[in-house]
């Protein structure tokens, strides 16, 4: 199924991946922008109002990350990092500036549509819906009632609110810090047996198997993903 009219900015300076991209994102109605450098990154993400942004980080004039930082002063587009670096201090850079996923290089293209649909799909949602859902795991906000399979389950305040942020990001990687930061404070970024003992008690509350979980997935040295469900 192709979409339509949606928008993506390729911002790459290897002159073969962006031809390789664009044949391939055109191919299912995307409609495709290109940037060889960061600062034509940003005057296309002003231009264009892109939908949808892939990025590399080894860009000629500045970094990648040092461009998503720059973004989200003023950006909510969703930014998926294509890059060769695989190293988590890499991965986490660029998530903790802002980057909503990361691809390494070699890629598939079903695997970057699939990122890709996670990302608009978030664009599109509503940011304040009450009812957050992923499977048979089900938050009502406004109620602050957390329920799965139907049966409601039991959260201390800071599980609720660990689960709510993911929730909202469902699909998308939140690192550590990020979670340190918005569920205690920024005083606690490194007091990372907080957020482990928290996910632990968490999982077991809504996990069938906590030692293998349905919903909250852990990217190793990275962080924490609700895994959506295709």
């Amino acid at each position: 199924m192709s979409e339509t009219g949606q928008r993506v900015l390729v911002v790459d300076d290897e002159t073969s991946i962006r031809r390789y991209l664009r044949t391939a994102l055109s191919a299912q109605g995307f409609t495709i922008f290109e940037a060889a450098s960061g600062q034509e990154a940003m005057n296309a993400v002003l231009a264009n109002h892109p939908d949808i942004i892939i990025l590399d980080l080894g860009l000629p004039d500045f970094d990648g990350v040092e461009v998503t930082r720059r973004l989200r002063e003023w950006s909510q587009t969703p930014i998926i990092i294509l890059s060769v670096r695989e190293a988590d201090n890499d991965k986490i850079a660029a998530l903790d500036a802002g980057a909503d996923d990361y691809l390494t290089k070699p890629f598939s293209t079903g695997e970057l549509m699939a990122r890709m649909r996670v990302g608009l799909r978030r664009l599109t949602s509503k940011p304040d819906d009450p009812i957050l859902q992923v499977d048979n795991l089900k938050m009502d906000v406004s109620r602050r009632v957390v329920t799965v399979e139907e049966n409601q389950i039991a959260l201390t305040p800071t599980e609720y609110e660990i689960l709510r942020l993911l929730l909202q990001n469902a699909g998308k990687v939140l690192t550590h810090r990020q979670l340190l930061r918005q569920v205690w404070g920024t005083a606690y970024e490194s007091e990372m047996h907080l957020l482990r003992v928290n996910m632990s008690n968490l999982r077991r509350k809504v996990e069938v198997d906590p030692a293998r979980p349905h919903y909250i997935v852990t990217e190793p040295g990275v962080g924490y993903r609700l895994k959506t469900v295709s």
